[in-house]
């Protein structure tokens, strides 16, 4: 493993009112082993083919937000990037947090209510994989204010916007170095309007429909899709106790690839 560049996604993690359910479902879901949790932070990882690939904790006492699974962009230095959230209009939720030895953490709002976490590398790299079954694929900024999603994440990470050339919807690409970190999806009015702007997180899953029957079965709902589409059939879920999330078949790809501006 090796440390991400500044603002390419590095891990993420949820907090579960219920972390035992939480870990059955995710464990037959995506085939999630977990270990012990941290004596100190009571945090699991969990883990794919023997590589962590996310983190699962107890839901802090009091806790009235939505669930949701957090993205956490790498960062040189915390406190730096913390400065320019600030500048940029964003809001810190936490302070600048040294977690261990493993490396120091906050989260934050961008301007249009999107929550989010920096990740300063010490100890723990972020994903062991990524991009294959039971994995970190993909993720979305999904968002009613996309001029605010597309002035902000670029200004504090130094992406480069392409346009991703679609009528059906209003789509930008997040590149950095020359690759495609992240998306940005404008919410149409199809979203409940109760719904929140959120990252989604996307997980790789061998079948995406035996996935989709494994969330009903459970419990979970099914928000959108299936779908197919030319980068793989996926569909945007939300397990047993309501966190979203997205689930992909990298593998299973139909339909021409987009034309990028």
């Amino acid at each position: 493993m090796t440390v991400k560049p500044q603002g390419a996604p590095c891990w993420a993690d949820a907090m579960f009112p219920d972390l035992e359910a939480a870990k059955v479902f995710y464990g037959e879901l995506l085939g999630w082993t977990f270990d012990e949790p941290d004596a100190e932070f009571g945090y699991t990882q969990a883990y794919a083919g023997g590589a962590n690939v996310a983190g699962v904790g107890p839901q802090m006492p009091g806790w009235s937000g939505p669930q949701a699974w957090t993205l956490y962009f790498a960062s040189a230095d915390a406190g730096a990037t913390a400065d320019k959230i600030r500048e940029q209009g964003g809001e810190l939720l936490t302070d600048v947090m040294p977690v261990g030895d493993y490396g120091t953490m906050l989260l934050a709002k961008d301007p249009g209510g999107v929550v989010f976490g920096i990740w300063q590398a010490g100890t723990h790299e972020g994903f062991g994989k990524e991009g294959e079954p039971g994995s970190y694929a993909w993720a979305e900024i999904t968002t009613r204010d996309a001029g605010k999603a597309d002035a902000f994440f670029p200004a504090v990470f130094g992406y480069e916007v392409r346009t991703l050339e679609d009528d059906a919807i209003d789509f930008k690409l997040y590149n950095l170095g020359g690759d495609t970190v992240a998306g940005r999806l404008k919410m149409t009015p199809d979203f409940p309007p109760e719904m929140p702007p959120y990252v989604s997180v996307y997980f790789a899953v061998e079948n995406c429909d035996d996935a989709l029957a494994t969330v009903t079965r459970h419990g979970g709902q099914v928000h959108f899709g299936p779908h197919d589409s030319p980068f793989g059939r996926f569909a945007a879920v939300s397990d047993p106790q309501g966190t979203a999330f997205a689930v992909i078949d990298l593998r299973t790809t139909k339909g021409e690839m987009p034309k990028v501006s």
